[in-house]
């Protein structure tokens, strides 16, 4: 299952979650996310579609093979983790691609993670209700 030879390495990150991925020159169009099919792992339609949107974008779906291992985070953010690995290592491969990706903004990493808890309030920023008498 795990394919051999000469591989580009990315690291793509989502809020908490971080996807190592590993893009295989030889390939059969495969794509394994966690040692298993991508298609499988995903839950929605729309989580797969995510995934592999920068291999449609730029016409290279079917070329390669790809391995991604993926902790943190939920399922949204661990496919959009898998999404901008995916774009990072598709653009290493080949420079001609990177201002399609760059204008798609699969390449920027969304730095949006969640705001700590702060003391005397209950959550982030929400504070007890004001009472004036």
């Amino acid at each position: 299952m795990t394919p051999s030879g000469k591989y580009i390495y990315a690291n793509g990150k989502r809020k908490s979650a971080v996807a190592r991925v590993r893009v295989y020159e030889q390939g059969t169009g495969e794509i394994f996310v966690n040692e298993e099919k991508a298609f499988d792992w995903c839950d929605t339609k729309e989580e797969y579609e995510k995934l592999i949107s920068p291999l449609k974008l730029t016409g290279q779906s079917g070329k390669f093979t790809i391995t991604i291992k993926v902790i943190g985070g939920g399922k949204v953010a661990q496919s959009e983790a898998c999404r901008h690995g995916i774009a990072k290592a598709i653009q290493e491969m080949d420079t001609a691609l990177r201002t399609t990706l760059k204008k798609a903004g699969y390449l920027t990493r969304d730095s949006r993670v969640k705001e700590r808890k702060k003391f005397g309030l209950k959550r982030a920023r929400r504070a007890e209700q004001f009472s004036k008498r």
